[in-house]
């Protein structure tokens, strides 16, 4: 058996090194400006109050901000453990798009249980990126729940669906309990959101459903305008004593008697 750490993938890198700046200029701040430090949570951290008094960019933002070192440090090395496969195996677009799906997805259901009063108010301030991290977590466990990680420290092996099970529970349990400052509704809301993304979007992503989606909006809009153009046409044409006919696309037919050259529909053939 042989250890080795993963690559370190272009995003994976690209958000561990942001989060590490904020971080860094969260200290920077809380040092020579605490003030400004303390704006800085309010208008990026995520609150239910926020969010609906209009600052939605919360909902993005607070995945950027730790409130300590250990915090910013387990996020950022889980991001890259389990992160890196997946943006190999799915390119570095639909990784993106999971990624910031589940954090998204995460802030939702935080801001929705802050007003229900269930440990929380819409004042509650929440930060880090566990939403986006337990979803990767979860996409881990369902596309390669049979491969092996090692525990360190501890000298034993365990397959990824049961180390992602004992996590979800943990966090189940965890979250009817004093959370002591642990966002455990963003946790539950980041494995929602990835375990609905892996289900039932399509494998290409997010993005290919909204274009295939649009594309085919498209193009019954433009059936519609050729059938209702057509359909003018052949009033206009029968004024004059002209007979033209169209298919139910709205596509010209041309008449029998004009068909040339072995009988072709459009008359000349080459």
């Amino acid at each position: 058996m042989s250890l080795s750490f993963p690559p370190f993938t272009p995003w994976v890198k690209r958000i561990v090194l942001t989060c590490a700046g904020v971080y860094f200029l969260q200290v920077v701040l809380s040092v020579i400006a605490p003030t400004a430090e303390g704006y800085l949570l309010v208008y990026f951290g995520l609150s239910g109050a926020g969010v609906t008094h209009g600052l939605v960019w919360q909902l993005v933002t607070y995945s950027f901000l730790h409130g300590g070192l250990w915090h910013l440090l387990l996020n950022m090395l889980t991001l890259w453990m389990f992160g890196s496969q997946e943006e190999q195996d799915w390119g570095s677009r639909k990784f993106l798009e999971y990624y910031f799906f589940c954090v998204i997805g995460a802030a939702l259901v935080t801001v929705g249980v802050s007003y229900t009063g269930f440990g929380m108010n819409p004042l509650t301030r929440t930060i880090g990126a566990s939403g986006g991290i337990y979803g990767l977590l979860i996409a881990f466990g369902m596309l390669y729940g049979n491969r092996e990680i090692f525990m360190f420290p501890f000298p034993f092996m365990i397959k990824a669906k049961y180390l992602v099970g004992i996590l979800i529970f943990i966090v189940l349990i965890s979250t009817f309990q004093p959370s002591g400052g642990v966002a455990n509704f963003a946790h539950l809301g980041g494995l929602l959101f990835g375990f609905l993304y892996l289900k039932l979007l399509p494998r290409r992503g997010l993005g290919y459903a909204t274009s295939e989606k649009y594309f085919g909006l498209r193009n019954s809009y433009y059936r519609w305008k050729r059938k209702r153009a057509a359909r003018k046409f052949e009033v206009y044409m029968k004024e004059h004593d002209r007979k033209v006919t169209f298919d139910e696309h709205g596509n010209y037919i041309p008449p029998d008697d004009d068909k040339k050259n072995g009988g072709s529909k459009s008359g000349w053939v080459n």
